[in-house]
């Protein structure tokens, strides 16, 4: 019998792809401690030359449950697969080591699984339906996140306003049942596409956000932007 989900005993497994964050990274595992949640915080180094390999080996060490360190940089999508194959959670969400995404939207986001209908097998925090917290972003970036959502939507034919969303929640059974191949930011397409492709029952909440510049170290860019668009293509279509 599936175990039946309250906010009082679920275990979130909380996975944090880190790349040279050591400026946010003890302040992002602190607010994840403070969401509300029982929770489970794995962190996957993707071999940081910042000194945040140091901190986790060190100061951070009795903070986190479960970390894992790659010998050479291999990506983001490459962290989150690590992390998602240790969580031992009953529900799993990713959560950037910068200060973009806000974990006390945890509570709001854990709603569709635990509500009366309990049926949510992933839930996106969508950014653009606007929470009361928003910082406005750049018009470019915006509309190449929505494009990029919208030929999303027309391949594996989901109604998403925000496929490219960090906050993406799963039930572990879910997440660790799909084979992910993408080592960097086209995670965000292809487990889209795999999840629509599972039929996996998909709800959207509004979170708070708070972009960061180029200059304060966002690390995507155009580079990935077209590799995004032949992940959509790839993974809806050919696999």
């Amino acid at each position: 019998m599936e175990k039946k989900l309250t906010k009082d005993n679920l275990l979130l497994s909380v996975i944090i792809p880190c790349y040279n964050e050591a400026g946010t990274l003890e302040k992002v595992i602190d607010t994840v401690r403070d969401c509300g949640l029982r929770t489970e915080i794995v962190v996957v180094d993707d071999a940081s030359t910042d000194g945040s390999r140091r901190l986790l080996r060190g100061k951070l060490r009795d903070k986190v449950d479960i970390v894992r360190f790659h010998k050479r940089n291999m990506g983001k999508g490459a962290a989150l697969r690590h992390g998602f194959a240790a969580a031992t959670g009953d529900l799993v969400i990713v959560q950037d080591a910068d200060l973009e995404y806000d974990p006390k939207d945890f509570s709001e986001l854990v709603e569709p699984f635990i509500s009366g209908a309990a049926d949510a097998d992933v839930v996106y925090g969508s950014r653009y339906l606007r929470s009361s917290n928003f910082r406005v972003d750049g018009f470019y970036h915006e509309l190449g996140n929505k494009m990029l959502t919208l030929l999303s939507n027309i391949f594996s034919d989901l109604s998403l306003t925000d496929m490219e969303t960090c906050y993406k929640m799963f039930k572990r059974e879910v997440i660790q049942s799909i084979r992910l191949r993408e080592n960097r930011f086209g995670f965000e397409p292809e487990v889209t596409a795999k999840l629509a492709k599972k039929k996996c029952r998909i709800y959207e909440i509004p979170i708070s956000y708070h972009a960061r510049t180029f200059e304060q170290g966002k690390k995507i860019g155009l580079k990935d932007a077209f590799r995004a668009f032949y992940c959509i293509v790839r993974y809806n279509l050919f696999s």
